[in-house]
């Protein structure tokens, strides 16, 4: 579990870094993870299964490290494609990164559906709403 979170950790300041200041994405990395901590933690003791935090923390931590791999990836073809002079490269970018959201949710959806036992529809909301809380507040804090 602990080497997925620092696989995590490396990768997205190294992502944040990229898109803005180094100081300013280590910290939105940081307050990610917590968030991400807290909301496996709440939802696994809503549905008392907290013997299982491990599992499903390390299983939601590797989708988070695949997508920020592709995200990486996804990065250097932006930069590529700006240096290249590429006409649509921001909405290429753009594209592959709704892409690569809409797939992130798919599979923690999947991972909780099958943790919980719950209805597709139910790990959706999940899924969208550890999405939110994950990224959304993290982003929001910095912006204050």
């Amino acid at each position: 579990m602990w080497k997925t979170v620092a696989f995590y950790l490396v990768s997205g300041i190294i992502v944040e870094g990229l898109i803005s200041d180094p100081a300013d994405g280590t910290i939105e990395v940081l307050l990610r993870t917590i968030m991400a901590f807290s909301s496996i933690a709440t939802y696994l003791l809503i549905f008392k299964k907290w013997q299982y935090f491990n599992q499903l923390y390390t299983a939601i931590f590797i989708c988070e490290n695949f997508i920020m791999t592709l995200g990486t990836a996804t990065e250097g073809l932006y930069f590529l494609m700006v240096m290249l002079h590429q006409e649509y490269s921001e909405e290429i970018a753009i594209g592959i990164g709704a892409l690569l959201v809409g797939w992130y949710i798919a599979i923690v959806s999947y991972i909780l559906r099958q943790a919980f036992g719950t209805k597709m529809s139910v790990s959706v909301i999940l899924a969208f709403s550890y999405f939110v809380l994950t990224y959304g507040i993290p982003m929001l804090f910095m912006d204050i």
